[in-house]
């Protein structure tokens, strides 16, 4: 059905639409607020990793384990 789905003139026609609906003075704002919105989850996703690989360090074998 859509065989050449992504033609340049497709973005072109895209991205003119977008400026219409939001107006050029709003699309900076926008890419501001997505890029720091990219920036915080990226780090957050880093801390999640790093936590986990805390967590999942393989305990020593001086520490008791008891099993109730």
């Amino acid at each position: 059905m859509l065989r050449n789905g992504l033609e340049p003139w497709h973005l072109l026609v895209l991205a003119i639409v977008i400026i219409l609906l939001f107006g050029s003075k709003k699309l900076p704002e926008a890419a501001r607020g997505l890029g720091k919105s990219m920036r915080i989850l990226k780090s957050e996703a880093k801390a999640m990793k790093d936590d986990g690989a805390v967590s999942a360090r393989p305990v020593s074998e001086d520490s008791t384990v008891r099993e109730v």
